[in-house]
């Protein structure tokens, strides 16, 4: 069993695993393009923005969003994602300009190394005051192209797709 120092000592002096250099896929520019479904009478709602992703030491991506919010006009978020060898998972935050409440990743990576699920908690969209299941789902399609997808899951026990965000490289 490692001592709390072991355990700090590791943690403090750990170099980049593979899981790591995976999310250094993410650096760059971006623009993306989003389609909310906002109600199930409603027709999708669909908004523009930038992404800028930055490394953080090899370890964390940083990336700060800026445009538009389906439903909630211009905003500003913030993600950061990171891998956590001790736990074997990877970590992370989410937070927004239009709301108050900061949402907790844990997620993993698929075996074909694309698709990277980040689940999470946080306030129920029907607005019942209650909690709910989300996962945010980054797909990596090419070096220039990734396709982010929101679900909550439903209280008939299904995952309920809400948002498909396309983001797109920019040119040099």
């Amino acid at each position: 069993m490692e001592t709390n120092q072991t355990l700090q000592e590791s943690t403090m002096q750990s170099e980049p695993q593979k899981e790591h250099e995976w999310l250094q896929k993410l650096v760059g520019e971006w623009v993306y393009e989003s389609e909310a479904i906002m109600g199930s009478d409603q027709p999708p709602v669909k908004a523009t923005g930038t992404e800028t992703v930055k490394s953080l030491g090899g370890f964390w991506v940083l990336a700060e969003g800026e445009g538009e919010m389906p439903g909630c006009g211009a905003a500003t978020t913030v993600m950061t994602i990171g891998y956590n060898p001790e736990k074997q998972r990877f970590v992370g935050t989410w937070v927004g300009s239009m709301m108050s409440y900061l949402w907790l990743y844990d997620g993993e990576l698929d075996a074909s190394e694309t698709v990277l699920t980040l689940n999470n908690e946080g306030p129920s969209m029907s607005g019942d005051g209650k909690m709910a299941k989300y996962k945010d789902v980054i797909e990596l399609k090419d070096n220039n192209h990734r396709v982010m997808t929101s679900h909550a899951l439903g209280e008939d026990g299904q995952w309920h797709q809400f948002m498909t965000v396309n983001y797109r490289r920019k040119s040099e």
